[in-house]
């Protein structure tokens, strides 16, 4: 329950093999992770504790910079580092310093905020068959006009479509 939204766990139902492996494709290629606070206490809550699978010792060796303005330092999940000031300063830092892409899995409020800044280059959706009716959204109406390009698209055996977009202006 987060704001009211009775409807958490509607995702899971869309997980299947064609998922996994765009997913696994995803966590191959990018560095480091970015996370906002609640994302980053949800997946440390879940993923340290799952065993026989690829994805907690991948999240467990992957660093993770967490952007937050109520957590202390140190951070509980091994490779977790919390960044100081102002988010989308610390995320242009970052972006200057990786050598790798910085992936953000959830985070919406990070992501809204970062999308104001011009700091993302590409989304990868997923997007599922199903209307809620409510909920959070994650573009809101008061956030900024980007027009995307669609760079690549999978359809999943669920329905999901998984859909990768880059800002129109990027090439």
């Amino acid at each position: 329950m987060r704001g009211g939204f009775e409807h958490g766990g509607w995702a899971a139902p869309g997980n299947d093999e064609v998922t996994a492996k765009a997913m696994a494709a995803n966590m191959a290629n990018v560095g480091p992770l970015l996370l906002g606070r609640r994302t980053y206490e949800d997946f440390y809550g879940y993923w340290p504790h799952q065993r026989g699978n690829p994805y907690s010792e991948a999240l467990g060796e992957r660093r993770k910079y967490v952007a937050s303005t109520t957590l202390t330092e140190p951070l509980p999940w091994r490779n977790s580092t919390l960044l100081s000031g102002a988010a989308e300063a610390a995320v242009a830092e970052l972006r200057r310093e990786a050598g790798k892409d910085i992936a953000v899995f959830g985070s919406g409020q990070l992501v809204r905020s970062l999308m104001r800044h011009d700091l993302i280059d590409e989304y990868l959706l997923m997007i599922h068959p199903l209307v809620l009716g409510t909920g959070r959204r994650m573009f809101p109406d008061d956030g900024p006009k980007l027009g995307l390009r669609l760079v690549d698209s999978a359809t999943t055996t669920t329905g999901v479509l998984i859909a990768t977009y880059r800002p129109a202006a990027a090439t």
